[in-house]
């Protein structure tokens, strides 16, 4: 009886510890079963192979197989007028300078030399399909000292004066008032005539006014201005990322520069000095005084508008590279003062002394005085 009691304890600690085995085995040492891995098959893209130039090509040399090549681009940004055959290009003659790395386009190359001066503008070749190119004035602080060049980007700022004008004359307000004086008769019959003379109006006019009541005196007064209605300023951000095409303006061909009677004589002069073996200075460059622009057509009519509005057009020049465009509000005297947190000066009883109408820039001289040596 005793014998199966431990016989029975054994079993159930021999079972125990096989159910003990078995856990550890499943949740420990059981190797696992890695996921199959999906692997995404990547859509093949279109390419098509378009025709570059492999090294530099100045204007009119025949383009050969040793300055062309093909490099492979998807198909959906290829253009119209791109390459695909080098037996297209080779034995033509190069419209324009050609860079490295350059996609031949239909309207770089020429079938003779005598085409290259007949096809058209070479500026017109760098305008992309559905632009436009126009030229704006310039000076030193609206391009950003000159620092702009062909291929940069810029932001055009456009700043303009608005009045208010009456609506029916068209004219700047205030209006101008006359007097009218009375109608007489004419005539022995005695028949009554309306007749009128205006004085005033032109120089001798008077600006219109507005009555006001003074609140001491208790009488009204007449008010006209003191001087005339004073424009309002506003500048604001007109376009932004276009593209300058030239600085100055483009060379022409085919025609030799006029020189005149002055300009013969300073050449002679020239030539005498360079005899003697005096080096001539050359001289000083001419500032531009025109950018061309690449835009969109409305944009091309808005600056027209703008230019012959009178309205003053500043350049703003871009990072390279810099595409992004950011929303500006229109700087008035009101953004001005609120914006930057600029107080209206208060009116106090005293002032300063000497009277200033205008901000005094002071003045510093740039003469260095040498320091004595000991």
């Amino acid at each position: 009886m005793r014998r199966g009691r431990i016989l029975i304890l054994l079993a159930l600690i021999l079972i125990i510890g096989l159910f003990a085995v078995a856990v550890v085995y499943l949740n420990f040492l059981q190797p696992t079963q890695e996921a199959p891995t999906v692997v995404a098959t990547p859509t093949p893209i279109d390419m098509v192979n378009v025709i570059v130039i492999t090294q530099r090509v100045e204007r009119g040399n025949v383009l050969d197989e040793t300055v062309v090549g093909m490099i492979p681009i998807p198909r959906d940004v290829v253009i119209q007028g791109y390459f695909t055959d080098v037996a297209e290009v080779v034995g033509r003659r190069a419209r324009v300078d050609l860079e490295p790395n350059m996609i031949v386009t239909s309207g770089m190359v020429v079938d003779t030399s005598e085409a290259i001066s007949e096809s058209g503008s070479d500026a017109a070749i760098f305008i992309p399909r559905g632009m436009v190119a126009v030229s704006i004035p310039i000076n030193k602080l609206s391009s950003v000292s000159y620092a702009p060049q062909a291929g940069d980007h810029v932001n055009v700022i456009a700043s303009m004066m608005f009045v208010d004008l009456d609506t029916e004359y068209q004219a700047i307000l205030p209006n101008d008032t006359a007097s009218v004086i009375a109608a007489g008769t004419q005539g022995e019959g005695g028949i009554t005539t309306l007749t009128a003379n205006v004085q005033g109006g032109g120089e001798g006019a008077t600006s219109q006014g507005r009555s006001e009541l003074d609140p001491l005196l208790e009488q009204s007064f007449y008010i006209i201005p003191s001087e005339r209605q004073r424009p309002r300023l506003v500048s604001q951000n007109l376009l932004q990322n276009a593209v300058v095409l030239g600085v100055g303006s483009f060379p022409l061909r085919d025609k030799e520069p006029e020189v005149t009677p002055t300009e013969e004589v300073s050449q002679q002069l020239e030539g005498e000095v360079a005899e003697e073996g005096q080096a001539t200075p050359p001289p000083p460059p001419t500032p531009p005084e025109v950018i061309t622009l690449v835009v969109t057509p409305q944009d091309a009519v808005t600056l027209n508008y703008l230019m012959f509005s009178g309205a003053k057009l500043t350049l703003a020049l871009r990072q390279a590279g810099d595409d992004t465009r950011v929303e500006t509000e229109a700087a008035t005297l009101d953004f001005l003062l609120t914006q930057y947190n600029i107080p209206v000066p208060v009116k106090l009883p005293y002032g300063m002394e000497p009277r200033i109408d205008e901000p005094i820039l002071p003045e510093v001289p740039n003469v260095i005085e040498p320091t004595p040596v000991p």
